[in-house]
């Protein structure tokens, strides 16, 4: 039986809408892991914003999907902090028919 296309389907066959959408998911999966590796290190935004340096207020803004301006030592010190390693990857672009799970 073959499987109709969602909304999401048929808006993500529009370039510029996919462009701007990987974009915000990007953003969101990066603020996702900084509070993830924050919960795992049992620390709380207080805590870590002590240990980089920062305030409360700007975790909360890193955690956030709004986020945009994360940078590599920003990264690295909040991976430090918690007691993780920062690993970067490159992905190849998905093709047609691939997943956005498979993506990650």
């Amino acid at each position: 039986m073959k499987k109709g296309k969602t909304y999401m389907d048929k808006l993500m066959e529009n370039k510029e809408f996919r462009k701007r959408f990987d974009k915000e998911y990007q953003n969101l999966c990066i603020g996702e892991q900084i509070a993830r590796i924050r919960h795992q290190a049992h620390l709380t935004q207080a805590v870590l914003a002590k240990r980089i340096d920062t305030t409360k207020s700007a975790i909360s803004r890193y955690e956030s999907a709004d986020y945009t301006g994360y940078s590599l030592p920003l990264l690295k010190r909040v991976a430090k902090a918690c007691g993780a390693d920062l690993r970067i990857m490159f992905v190849a672009k998905r093709t047609r028919n691939v997943s956005r799970s498979a993506r990650l």
